[in-house]
């Protein structure tokens, strides 16, 4: 099999299971929570690492932001043999009470986005595999963390998440909304692979609280603080029961 053309990685080189945050940043982070981490390509929005952790090998693969990009990722790591997907993000709360720091884990994702549209008719459903879903709630309860487990939101359009928007999500009983899952379950889901996703609250769109500054740092709760690093945790203790 050629070369994939955008992760730039060959049959055989990752491993089965696949860590994917949106940002490239985040690669390094995980990373630094494993072991023999090595660099296999890097290009564009996409950074891929291979590392253990705990004995277990593991991909870690960057899918940059939005559903057609996250698609891609998926894409090019299922034709060189990745099986399962763990997307580790960040995510915007849509119910009072959720708050900065805490963690979800979504159980589906609403399709407002149009990448899974291209694949399948929207009444399909964007779900995540029960054994990756059930690995990380499992998790969590190991290291002592409580997360939200639910339905979340994919939407496109960052800048245009209106009012009515919000209010429409909070209603449907949406906790929060992001920006890749709706694909990522529906690509997995379709080629009989597995995916799930944790993401970490980094804002609250229905209490007007946003995306904190590094100049904030010092007024966010302590589990804000680390928010990104307990879901790394949880999401890896999980890869080593997957």
């Amino acid at each position: 099999m050629a070369t994939q053309p955008h992760l730039l990685v060959d049959d055989g080189e990752l491993t089965d299971i696949a860590l994917i945050p949106g940002d490239p940043g985040r690669v390094d982070r995980i990373a630094g929570h494993c072991n023999e981490a090595e660099t296999v390509a890097q290009n564009r929005e996409y950074k891929v690492v291979n590392a253990s952790y705990e004995g277990r090998e593991l991909t870690i693969c960057s899918t940059g932001i939005g559903c057609p990009s996250a698609a891609i990722a998926i894409e090019e790591m299922a034709n060189v043999g990745v099986e399962t997907f763990v997307r580790v993000g960040t995510t915007g709360a849509l119910q009072s009470g959720i708050e900065i720091g805490d963690m979800i884990v979504a159980t589906g994702a609403a399709k407002n986005e149009g990448t899974s549209k291209r694949y399948e008719a929207v009444e399909y459903p964007a779900v995540p595999d029960y054994d990756v879903l059930s690995a990380l709630v499992d998790s969590a309860e190991a290291n002592d963390e409580e997360v939200h487990v639910g339905p979340i939101a994919s939407d496109d359009a960052y800048y245009a998440e209106t009012e009515s928007y919000v209010a429409d999500w909070e209603a449907a009983g949406m906790l929060s909304v992001e920006m890749e899952a709706a694909a990522v379950f529906s690509l997995a889901r379709r080629k009989g692979l597995r995916a799930g996703a944790i993401c970490t609250v980094d804002g609250n769109l229905v209490e007007g609280t946003q995306k904190g500054t590094a100049t904030e740092e010092d007024e966010l709760p302590d589990k804000a603080k680390n928010n990104v690093g307990r879901a790394i945790d949880i999401a890896l203790s999980a890869a080593t029961e997957l």
